[in-house]
């Protein structure tokens, strides 16, 4: 079966870490019928300055609302600290390294960024932050580290913002089904799983008697 889900994402996008609940459930509905799941790395931000303290009380108001709408936890106290560079690139390139050497612990380590960066006030831009979580998703530490740094997964995680753009995708998540090459939109923007289920079965039952 050539089909497969494509999660469009960004692990330090705080609607996406409000979509991870919905998108595991999803991801397993799929698998159940045979059908997997890859992420495709958007890029939500290259910021070069530093949060200050109004706009730590923008991004926090963002968080508010997400957790507002989907009920996962956030640490307002500690999280997105002023001196944050909010730069995903490299939280970005991590899983698009991930998958490059173990593609089924690349949704496992984008939970423990989105983990490590929401609920522990950890700066995931950081290489030896990326570092040790890869290795705690079962990566090792010297072969990720290696290929993290270079050029081809730096050029291949640009690649993934390439490709998001072509699409016309602005926002996330999107989840997008695809099958033979032909893309099917699940959603773009958060939904709420009793809303996303129905589709995906929908789409699955197709592929079923395709």
């Amino acid at each position: 079966m050539h089909a497969r889900l494509l999660y469009v994402m960004d692990p330090m996008c705080s609607w996406c870490w409000g979509f991870a609940p919905v998108l595991e459930s999803l991801a397993e509905q799929a698998a159940d019928a045979g059908v997997g799941l890859q992420l495709v790395l958007g890029g939500l931000r290259r910021d070069s300055i530093a949060i200050d303290a109004a706009a730590r009380v923008r991004y926090l108001g963002y968080w508010q609302a997400v957790n507002a709408s989907t009920g996962q936890l956030f640490n307002f106290k500690d999280g997105l600290p002023e001196g944050l560079v909010y730069d995903t690139e490299p939280a970005c390139r991590a899983l698009v390294t991930a998958r490059s050497l173990a593609p089924e612990l690349v949704w496992p380590l984008a939970q423990l960024i989105q983990r490590a960066f929401y609920t522990e006030g950890v700066d995931v831009t950081r290489a030896s932050v990326l570092v040790e979580l890869a290795e705690r998703a079962g990566i090792p530490r010297i072969v990720f580290a290696e290929a993290f740094d270079s050029v081809a997964q730096r050029e291949a995680t640009a690649a993934d913002v390439s490709w998001t753009q072509d699409l016309g995708i602005a926002g996330f998540p999107t989840l997008l089904a695809e099958n033979k090459g032909q893309l099917a939109l699940l959603t773009n923007g958060y939904q709420p799983l009793d809303v996303l289920e129905p589709l995906l079965a929908r789409w699955l039952e197709r592929l079923e008697h395709a």
